[in-house]
């Protein structure tokens, strides 16, 4: 080989180099990942893929962290918000989505969960029957369609095991079984459980997992299911073989501050998807309530939450999860 063509081969190479350099860069999650513009109080996220836009949505608690306020009047009156991206890394937001129940003034809505059946959109919503200044009132889960992922169309409220719950999370077994996980306030905020065959027809089993936590979320990965459970310092991570035995393990995640930005308080309420063989795992953070530098108690820093990402790793038979490790992904239909 010439000298001329040797050179020209190490340049091919490198130009390839910087290209997919630049690439990997430009598929590097940002943090945070989403800060929602209108009340800055992004929370509870459900990725989807909207297949008539081709996009990737997120639908979340829109809490309002802007308002003035000393009591919880600030996480009641939201409406759930939407941002979307074209591969999970850029996201910006699209609206509110419109959800046609609302019996009461002010009412609520709460940490959605979504799946889609045979090109039906279902979302599982905990609505609360107004603005409310403390938690002393009903909260229940309604069944809402969709064709299109922001126009909702209500079902019917589920007869659960009573009206303080929350937080449904719904994994589909095959095409004839649902489940459904939800927190029962009312039981010390254990984790619940209810089957369907329709996903609208729903008979409640009772008590999963004996242990507080909220936020439940079930998915399929490294031929086992995980439930990761928001315990307020930390993601507890359980695992099972059948979903209906599940066993905790020892360590959380998402305990330890971070180091990025916006990212060195716990993490809280998440989503995981599973894209191209990896986990990635979608979580909150308040900013402001981080142990080395906490905001003043009720400040807009104190309330202020933004949008996360990082990615789950399987170590020694453990779900783990560093989140200052950059991120770089780009998410497929």
């Amino acid at each position: 080989m010439t000298k001329l063509k040797f050179s020209f081969v190490i340049l091919c190479v490198l130009c390839a180099f910087v290209v997919q350099t630049s690439s990997a860069q430009n598929n590097t999650v940002p943090k945070p990942l989403f800060d929602d513009p209108v009340y800055h109080g992004a929370a509870d996220p459900v990725i989807i893929y909207n297949k008539a836009k081709k996009k990737w949505w997120m639908l979340y608690t829109n809490r309002r962290a802007s308002i003035e306020d000393s009591t919880v009047q600030w996480v009641h009156g939201t409406r759930i918000g939407i941002a979307e991206s074209n591969d999970g890394v850029q996201w910006k937001y699209v609206d509110t989505a419109n959800v046609n129940y609302r019996p009461d003034a002010g009412y609520t809505h709460w940490a959605p969960d979504v799946i889609e059946h045979k090109g039906t959109y279902h979302m599982y919503l905990t609505y609360v029957p107004g603005t409310f200044k403390d938690w002393n009132h009903p909260r229940v889960i309604v069944h809402l369609t969709s064709k299109n992922l922001k126009d909702w169309n209500y079902q019917s409220t589920l007869k659960l095991v009573n009206e303080k719950v929350i937080d449904a999370s719904v994994y589909k077994i095959n095409d004839t079984t649902f489940r459904m996980w939800y927190n029962n306030e009312k039981d010390g905020k254990s984790i619940y459980y209810a089957d369907s065959k329709d996903l609208y027809n729903w008979v409640d089993k009772g008590k999963a997992i004996a242990a507080r936590g909220e936020g439940p979320k079930t998915f399929y990965w490294q031929g086992k299911y995980f439930m990761i459970v928001d315990a307020w310092k930390g993601m507890e991570v359980y695992s099972s073989d059948d979903l209906l035995k599940w066993t905790k393990q020892p360590n959380r995640i998402l305990e330890n501050p971070g180091k990025r930005k916006d990212d060195q308080a716990i993490g809280g309420h998440c989503d995981v998807i599973i894209n191209n063989g990896k986990a990635y795992v979608y979580y909150f953070t308040h900013p402001g309530r981080s142990k080395a530098n906490p905001a003043p108690r009720g400040s807009f820093d104190d309330k202020r939450s933004v949008i996360q990402l990082a990615e789950l790793k399987y170590v020694n038979g453990e779900v783990v999860c560093d989140r200052n490790e950059p991120v770089i992904i780009q998410l497929k239909k």
